[in-house]
């Protein structure tokens, strides 16, 4: 529990790190991110000495990995873009509907058939998107890829069934050459920060990897030993934290229209929490069926 909780209050304290990174821009960040993070990952499975999952990578998984590796960019990209430009909180509002976009995945590939307390939570929550579409004015696009990505980033990892340092080192590895060729254009326009801004902004840039490494350990470590329920309770730690610096640290703006939909949101989603809850409990009191009598089996 306690690795549990330090992986996501790490990632809820992110809209802190990635505004120290100015004045590089998005792009940069996120190229720096993806190469320190496979230096990073490659240390941690180098002291493991863990390197025979290279040999199990089908043509199959390559391929699910590839994808994963391009959609966690996008959502890398997007978080990046969001906290340096002062949407941390319609960030925060992309991992509290990221749980509601899983039901729904769940519901157009797997072909689940959901509750009805589960279908009033996605109701609520396309209730929350419309209310905050008048209220910015436009669709809060940020919160939607956030979410919409990250939802399709595990739906391939379950698909690819890879542990989290293989998968990371795996992905990291597909974009190095495109974030290392991003990075050295930047250097030939003359517009890059790394190097330019000083020993600070640099070290900073670099352990991009670092940051990313660690919270993604903290969480295997948790997911491998705690259940599910509790895991997806100490999901929310994240956006709230998130929310909280976004109004309380770099004051944003929360106008009363704002507030209504982020109620509706947490309303879907203490019904989506508490339904799962629920479910959970009937499936554990369930008895287990056995072996009936010879003469009621005949």
């Amino acid at each position: 529990m306690a690795a549990g909780a330090a992986a996501y209050g790490l990632w809820g304290l992110f809209p802190l790190y990635w505004p120290l990174l100015k004045p590089a821009g998005a792009g940069e960040v996120l190229a720096h991110r993806i190469m320190w993070s496979l230096v990073a990952v490659a240390v941690i499975l180098g002291v493991r000495r863990h390197w025979r999952w290279v040999r199990e990578l089908t043509p199959r998984r390559i391929a699910l990995l590839t994808l994963a590796a391009v959609v966690i960019s996008a959502n890398w990209g997007t978080y990046i873009y969001a906290v340096n430009t002062g949407h941390t909180i319609e960030a925060a509002l992309g991992y509290f509907i990221n749980p509601l976009i899983s039901v729904l995945l769940g519901v157009l590939v797997f072909r689940e058939r959901l509750r009805p307390w589960q279908w009033a939570a996605i109701g609520l929550g396309a209730a929350a998107v419309l209310v905050l579409a008048v209220d910015y004015g436009r669709p809060p696009w940020i919160a939607l890829v956030l979410a919409c990505s990250f939802g399709t980033y595990g739906l391939v990892k379950k698909f690819a069934d890879m542990p989290s340092a293989e998968s990371l080192a795996a992905e990291t590895a597909v974009l190095f050459l495109p974030a290392l060729t991003f990075v050295l254009v930047l250097e030939g326009r003359g517009t890059a920060a790394f190097g330019h801004e000083g020993v600070v902004n640099a070290l900073l840039l670099a352990t991009g990897g670092v940051v990313t490494a660690i919270p993604l350990m903290l969480f295997n470590a948790a997911a491998t030993r705690i259940p599910m329920t509790a895991l997806g309770m100490l999901q929310y730690l994240a956006p709230v934290l998130q929310f909280l610096i976004g109004l309380l640290i770099q004051h944003e703006p929360m106008p009363a229209s704002r507030w209504i939909g982020f109620l509706l949101v947490w309303a879907a989603l203490a019904i989506l929490t508490a339904d799962g809850l629920g479910a959970a409990r009937r499936t554990r009191r369930s008895p287990v069926p056995g072996p009936r009598p010879a003469a009621e089996a005949a």
